[in-house]
């Protein structure tokens, strides 16, 4: 498979002896990689499959391709972070937190929502990490769970979502198990409730799930959306709904943990 590379930043990279820092983050959807020294040099983002660790070499190959210099450090974060060979590991956690402060200085909460689990995180004015709850246990406060009833309806992500923007009823999701919830989905459907309220309903779910992890901790501005569920419009609406909060979103959500990464590996914690 061709791995797409991504610049994240407006200038090419330069070949230079500058000591590297990279950022590997090892997810259960994809895999990101940031290259960065005094800046973000270049970025990369690929489906993780069936081998996290050989699909974190191939990111890393590809950038190594497009950055001259010596590597100073490779840290690695994400679920398979531990598959990976690596100068250094930290928590998803701890990585999101270092990135959205780098990105946002006045960010002081971080709502992490990815494919497998779902993260809130309150920081501080440096980036270290006050408190957090998570949800590791269950889908259905994730974006797999999304994914997973878009599936079972037979659309796409991106129209699922759109659908949702439609809504003017959302449905009532009240399965707390994703299994129970995807078969709820579907009974509504069969009963006659439009596709449109049914996504909103699902999109408000996992609102309600990501509310009660943010009860346990307390919420501050500036709050920061992470994660590849921060690309769906439908999931942002339902946050800011519920939690009655504005959400700041990165400018590419799914490199925040590779970015805070490979700026441990810079700058320490």
């Amino acid at each position: 498979m061709r791995i797409c590379l991504t610049i994240y930043t407006t200038e090419m990279i330069h070949r230079s002896m500058t000591k590297l820092f990279i950022g590997i983050d090892l997810g259960s959807t994809t895999v990101k990689a940031v290259v960065l020294n005094g800046q973000v040099l270049a970025s990369a983002i690929r489906p993780t499959g069936a081998n996290p660790r050989k699909a974190g070499e191939a990111v890393l190959e590809q950038i190594l391709e497009k950055s001259a210099g010596p590597i100073d450090k490779i840290v690695a974060t994400g679920y398979g972070r531990v598959s990976f060979s690596a100068d250094e590991i930290v928590s998803e956690i701890t990585a999101h937190a270092k990135g959205s402060n780098l990105l946002f200085p006045d960010a002081r909460t971080v709502i992490d929502i990815g494919g497998q689990d779902s993260k809130i995180t309150r920081i501080d004015d440096h980036g270290r990490v006050l408190d957090f709850a998570m949800n590791d246990r269950c889908a259905a406060g994730t974006g797999r769970f999304i994914e997973n009833t878009a599936k079972a309806l037979e659309v796409s992500l991106e129209e699922f979502s759109s659908k949702s923007l439609a809504s003017q009823t959302p449905a009532r999701i009240n399965s707390m198990c994703t299994v129970f919830a995807e078969s709820e989905v579907i009974s509504q459907i069969a009963q006659g409730t439009s596709i449109e309220d049914v996504s909103a309903g699902v999109h408000a779910s996992v609102a309600r799930r990501i509310k009660a992890m943010v009860e346990r901790i307390g919420v501050e501005d500036q709050v920061v959306f992470t994660g590849g569920a921060a690309k769906n419009p439908a999931m942002r609406k339902a946050l800011e709904e519920t939690l009655r909060v504005k959400l700041t979103l990165p400018k590419e959500p799914q490199l925040v943990g590779a970015l805070g990464a490979a700026a441990i590996g810079r700058d320490g914690y």
